[in-house]
């Protein structure tokens, strides 16, 4: 297919539809966590530029909701519930001390096959968390990731990585002032929604035919 550059007509916009509904497909079909190069590999599938603007992710989580309602139907509602629930006995391990909160794709529900459950912890040293789960006999890895905030900084915040039967778990261990700092989702740019534990608890009460029948909050 020969490259092509999106016009700003109406025709454009028909395009740029594709580009989102090729993004989304590629992020539920070949589990590509990145939005980024997902909308790139998409754009190279179909033949247009790089140059022009690309679909904000908020568009692309909305697709990745739709296409996993559509395509993936009982068997995405059933694993985004096992996730869901995963995640509110994580919390209830980590209610005592860490103040858990949930956010990411499990809260919206644009999840794959290739995401985990991702928790913010908070406490005055990130290493309590470390002789938490040690105490416990729970195996995880120590990893890290960057958390971007409104005022432009970038922060390493540590992780603790570990399975629960066949869905992995994230927990990001933040200061405890941080309860109050927000940072920015990568899906939207906006501050993330972070659910406690009650909030969480209902969200995995929602069943398979309220997900697939309307869309999960963003």
């Amino acid at each position: 297919m020969s490259r092509r550059s999106a016009p700003s007509s109406s025709h454009g916009s028909d395009l740029s539809r594709e580009v989102i509904a090729e993004t989304a497909r590629i992020i539920c079909e070949e589990d590509v966590l990145d939005y980024r190069s997902a909308k790139l590999k998409a754009l190279q599938r179909l033949g247009l530029s790089s140059r022009g603007a690309l679909p904000d992710n908020a568009s692309i989580q909305a697709a990745v909701i739709e296409y996993q309602r559509i395509f993936g139907g009982s068997d995405y509602a059933g694993h985004l519930i096992a996730m869901r629930r995963a995640a509110v006995q994580a919390m209830k391990l980590l209610q005592s001390g860490f103040s858990p909160r949930l956010v990411g794709a499990v809260v919206s529900g644009a999840i794959t096959a290739a995401h985990r459950v991702q928790i913010h912890g908070f406490a005055d040293r990130p290493e309590t968390l470390d002789f938490f789960l040690q105490d416990r006999g729970i195996p995880f890895e120590q990893d890290e990731r960057d958390y971007r905030y409104p005022d432009g900084t970038e922060v390493p915040v540590p992780l603790a990585r570990f399975e629960a039967g066949e869905i992995g778990i994230d927990i990001a261990m933040f200061g405890l002032d941080d309860l109050r700092r927000t940072p920015l989702s990568p899906s939207d740019g906006l501050p993330m929604k972070r659910l406690n534990l009650a909030d969480a608890e209902a969200l995995a009460a929602v069943g398979i035919d309220a997900i697939l029948g309307s869309q999960t909050p963003s």
